[in-house]
């Protein structure tokens, strides 16, 4: 017999409250018992929904793997509920970390650190560091406290796939393969976190995300270097230091691709005789109103802003992946740092 659905609690703690309202409360301990019998309990973090697993019990943390289909050599990221317990599950903790997280956290953005004892292989894919976070969403942390120990929660989806930013995103890509979700509404920032190699000097942005550059120069009061380029589509035999750094990622089924030249290029398609889905900032162009005109095209206004295109861009694509549509066109973003997070997501969704 099938397993049964998981149950979608929904979870709030409105602004001015020193604790959350009672039926929330009594939600997180839910999830907090079924974490610490080995369950799996989809979470809202500010970045996207995790799939949370208590990070230090090895055999909960191979659930996740087969829960999302992931391979072995793609590490997870450890949630934690503040500094102190990140540098718990440190065997070092490089000066990088110690500005980042001093300065940054609660909020979207890993540090890289070099592996304690306490950590099973398994969350780092045998590796000898390991990606921790504090998350910005006050009741993920909140879980944690309840729980009293780290979280791994890579993104709640089958791997590979465009990560969810709703519960219903969650049920819809996972269904049965988690025990319960925690509805704690859209996630604000809507991808995931920027991911900071703190081992290399000078450390090394290996995913982009909400907190760009520009910010941790800031914070570091120096330079950071470039991201890794990881070529394939498939995992690679070495671990990743951190996860995202696949070639294609975060993929709708729908084909999608990146053109410089939408506006001809979704013309030519639908020439050609497919049904196409087109998101663009630049819905008042003249050539934009004609396109929308035919019932073969669907025109997505996107925001113009990175913030907010990122905040939308998965549920966007989530959207439009259920209008059985043969193509989904993406105007090229800037080539701007605070854009670098959207234009690594598309390209890694846009390759075949």
């Amino acid at each position: 017999m099938a397993r049964p659905l998981p149950d979608i609690l929904p979870i709030h703690w409105p602004a001015g409250l020193p604790a959350p309202p009672e039926q929330t409360e009594a939600a997180l301990q839910r999830a907090a018992t079924l974490l610490a019998e080995g369950g799996l309990v989809a979470i809202p973090t500010e970045t996207v929904y995790g799939l949370a697993a208590d990070a230090l019990d090895a055999d909960a943390v191979d659930r996740i793997f087969a829960a999302k289909g992931r391979p072995a050599s793609n590490p997870l990221i450890v949630h934690v509920s503040d500094a102190a317990m990140a540098r718990s599950l440190a065997a070092a903790w490089p000066h990088a970390a110690e500005r980042i997280t001093s300065q940054l956290w609660p909020g979207p953005v890993t540090v890289i650190v070099p592996r304690g004892e306490r950590v099973p292989t398994a969350v780092t894919a045998g590796g000898p560091t390991v990606a921790l976070r504090c998350p910005g969403h006050p009741l993920a942390r909140r879980l944690i406290e309840m729980l009293g120990r780290p979280l791994a929660a890579p993104s709640a989806n089958r791997s590979r796939a465009v990560s969810p930013t709703t519960a219903g995103h969650v049920l819809e890509g996972l269904g049965n393969r988690v025990d319960l979700i925690l509805d704690g509404g859209p996630c604000s920032r809507g991808i995931e976190s920027t991911v900071v190699d703190c081992t290399t000097d000078p450390p090394r942005i290996l995913r982009f995300g909400p907190i760009d550059r520009d910010d941790l120069e800031a914070v570091l009061g120096g330079p950071v270097a470039d991201a890794v380029v990881v070529t394939g589509t498939t995992a690679a035999a070495e671990p990743a230091r951190s996860p995202g750094m696949l070639t294609r990622h975060y993929a709708p089924k729908t084909p999608l691709e990146v053109s410089t030249t939408a506006s001809e290029r979704v013309a030519s398609l639908v020439q050609a005789g497919k049904r196409v889905a087109w998101l663009t900032p630049h819905t008042d162009d003249p050539q934009v109103r004609l396109l929308a005109a035919s019932r073969d095209v669907l025109v997505v206004p996107m925001p113009a802003q990175p913030a907010a295109f990122a905040a939308c861009l998965y549920a966007t694509l989530h959207a439009v992946d259920r209008r059985s549509l043969d193509r989904i066109v993406v105007d090229s973003p800037p080539a701007t740092e605070p854009w670098r997070a959207v234009a690594d997501r598309l390209r890694r969704a846009a390759t075949a």
